[in-house]
């Protein structure tokens, strides 16, 4: 299907107001200052704190740092108070903010940094030692978490003018977890990400004023800020934990009041590996929304899932940073629509097409392709990068997906992962859903080498239950009956843990490699 592109005119209505994220959150504020916008562990800031300190740091940033539209800062911390600060406050200025996982090396921080021509960092103090140890540039600023950042609020001077922030201008600039190459800058306009919010509202039901949405997946991340963006944006309180630990999170979901949280499957294992006095003080925690994202949720996990927190709630979702949210599996459809994700959210096309553009028929496996207004603006100076992902307005990560006839989307797998063994294409995700259902198996990943007959061949690699021995005859003994025969990994590699980027994603490069 083709759009006509709209026509863009010089003018804008009398009435045009731009969405940005510091405007909707100011609006929020005026509804009720007092209301709580963000817990962190025993501190509390209200909404008219939080845009008190946001304009602050709005008002330093201009006129004492100099930024403005075109430019950019960086924030390198774990989630905190302070980083919903930057990005309410700093975006207001026309500069985008750079969220830069603070777990790179110094050398990966230098990267990104010198991508972007970052001006001002923001940094909490467990990051300082890293950005010390990168040879930045010297006329990089860096502003610390604590005192300085106190300092630089407190002593903030207003600009005579503020600057106009349109919706389409950049709010953050994510980079991608680099799972299949180097990352690359996203570029997230205020709109796209505010209608991510409102979507998300409409969809969930955890996102309004007597919410409380539990943030404790990195921030740097795109769900792990969209998320509790969409709290603050739609009037809700956002409790922040600066990581995912089970025992604690397992607390906040029983007795802290949450009533939404996005989790990725890599949480919903290390909470069934705690012993079973462990879970069953926590079991079925007063919550409404379960999100899950990032890595597909295996049939066999959710199984657990739905009888351990509660019918009802868990929502398996397929976005991706560029494309916003796309499709959603809603609570009733779990054990009807095996291993999907779910029909398009609103105001969002879903088209799953052949490598020459054509749509494919139902079942017929293509590239999925996405359009709706949220979608991001381009990568970051990577304009060979913007002409594969995006086309005619339409954007694609490169997943690989079938529609049935229901017009229920299942994601297949990524089209890099695919592996081409005697010209038959093979999706390992199926492959690796089989092998979950096995009893000695905790985690699997499955991966194609290079073969010189078959032009690749499959390998699995193995986390077993309690370090249980298990041999490529065992596994593919199982899947006799499951699985084509030609589908059936014959190399096996037991592994203490799969390599996972910070979102949970299963880092297949790292495992080619090893293979």
């Amino acid at each position: 299907m083709t759009f006509a592109t709209p026509l863009k005119t010089a003018t804008l209505p009398a009435t045009w107001h731009s969405m940005s994220f510091g405007t909707a959150v100011r609006a929020v504020m005026h509804r009720n200052p007092d209301k709580i916008a963000i817990i962190e562990g025993e501190r509390r800031t209200s909404y008219g704190q939080l845009i008190d300190r946001a304009d602050r740091l709005r008002n330093a940033v201009i006129t004492q740092f100099g930024l403005g539209r075109g430019d950019v800062a960086a924030i390198v911390a774990r989630n905190c108070t302070e980083y919903l600060e930057v990005v309410c406050g700093v975006p207001e200025s026309g500069a985008a903010v750079a969220t830069i996982n603070p777990r790179l090396a110094p050398a990966e921080i230098k990267a990104v940094l010198d991508d972007t021509r970052t001006r001002l960092i923001i940094a909490d103090a467990a990051s300082m030692a890293n950005l010390r140890a990168a040879n930045l540039r010297p006329d990089i600023a860096i502003i610390e978490i604590g005192a300085e950042y106190e300092a630089l609020l407190a002593n903030a001077v207003a600009p005579a003018v503020l600057p106009v922030v349109e919706e389409w201008d950049i709010w953050t600039i994510p980079y991608t977890s680099g799972t299949t190459g180097k990352p690359k800058g996203v570029l997230l306009s205020h709109r796209s990400r505010l209608l991510v919010g409102l979507m998300a509202a409409t969809e969930f039901g955890c996102f309004g004023p007597d919410d409380v949405f539990l943030a404790m997946s990195p921030m740097n991340h795109g769900g792990g800020l969209g998320f509790p963006a969409a709290s603050l944006s739609t009037g809700g309180t956002v409790d922040i934990l600066d990581r995912f630990e089970p025992l604690s999170t397992l607390a906040k979901l029983k007795y802290g009041g949450i009533t939404g949280i996005f989790m990725v499957p890599t949480h919903f294992q290390m909470i069934f590996e705690q012993p079973a006095a462990i879970l069953e003080e926590f079991r079925l925690p007063p919550i409404t929304t379960i999100i899950s994202n990032a890595a597909p949720l295996p049939q066999a996990m959710k199984a657990r899932i739905i009888p351990y927190f509660g019918d009802g709630m868990l929502h398996e979702i397929y976005s991706s940073t560029e494309a916003g949210l796309v499709c959603n599996l809603r609570p009733d459809m779990h054990f009807i629509k095996a291993s999907c994700v779910g029909v398009p959210f609103a105001h969002t096309h879903i088209e799953v097409r052949r490598d020459n553009g054509s749509v494919c028929a139902a079942e017929e496996v293509g590239e999925i392709w996405t359009l709706s207004p949220m979608l991001f603006s381009g990568y970051w100076n990577r304009p060979e990068e913007n002409a594969k992902s995006i086309l005619g307005g339409w954007v694609s990560v490169g997943d690989l997906a079938k529609r049935d006839a229901d017009g229920f989307i299942y994601i297949v797998d990524r089209k890099k992962d695919m592996v081409i063994s005697g010209g038959v294409n093979i999706y390992p995700r199926e492959i690796e859903e089989v092998l979950l259902h096995h009893p000695l198996i905790a985690d699997v990943a499955v991966v194609g080498l290079p073969d010189e007959r078959w032009g690749e061949r499959l390998k699995v690699f193995v986390v077993t239950n309690d370090g249980a021995l298990l041999t490529a005859d065992d596994v593919a003994a199982f899947c006799i009956g499951k699985l084509a025969t030609y589908k059936i990994p014959r190399e096996l590699a037991l592994i203490d843990a799969l390599p996972r980027n910070a979102n949970g994603k299963v880092l297949k490069t790292d495992l080619r490699a090893r293979g």
